[in-house]
């Protein structure tokens, strides 16, 4: 094994919320930490990395003055032991567009998409019912091109969600989000 190929030490140790809030945004990229552990995520396709702009622009439209929408950062789910998700779309409030790291409180939708690569840390739903995120959706990309969309709702009282309905390419939005969303062909 080259020096190349040894992960660095902190690969192997639990993080903490300070240790983690300490280190750069280039430190931070391309990595999720999940009960104090680091999970390091391949980069992202252009198959990836497409559904997911088009459902944050389009939930954005959408949202109104009061959410905004957006892809890549951080979600602080909890600080002991840390677990900091980077979903591939979060929506959120949007006086809160200055704070960090943003909390589960501020975070109405979460939404994944599930790659090559990316399927274990993707399917991973209870840490965001835990955390009291009210919806979460998985993208799953279909061998025909066009993507399915499983939705995911909040039990309050249990902390875990019950199934939503299942849209292949074209997402009807129920309020806050009074819009038609169309993944079509990615």
């Amino acid at each position: 094994m080259t020096a190349e190929m040894v992960a660095p030490a902190w690969m192997h140790e639990q993080i903490t919320a300070e240790e983690y809030d300490s280190w750069s945004e280039e430190q931070c990229a391309g990595i999720e930490i999940v009960d104090g552990m680091v999970v390091v995520s391949p980069s992202a396709s252009k198959r990836h990395n497409r559904p997911a702009r088009i459902l944050a622009n389009a939930l954005d439209a959408a949202a109104g003055p009061e959410w905004n929408a957006d892809t890549d950062f951080d979600v602080r789910l909890q600080d002991v032991p840390l677990t900091n998700r980077r979903p591939d779309v979060v929506v959120y409030r949007a006086e809160t567009i200055d704070i960090t790291p943003t909390r589960p409180e501020h975070v109405l939708l979460v939404a994944e998409v599930v790659s090559p690569g990316s399927e274990t840390t993707d399917r991973i739903v209870d840490q965001y019912a835990k955390a009291g995120i009210g919806f979460y959706w998985r993208i799953e990309q279909a061998a025909t091109g066009v993507p399915l969309v499983y939705t995911y709702v909040l039990d309050p009282a249990t902390r875990t969600y019950r199934d939503g309905d299942v849209f292949t390419g074209v997402l009807k939005v129920a309020a806050p989000f009074p819009a038609e969303v169309d993944l079509g062909q990615v």
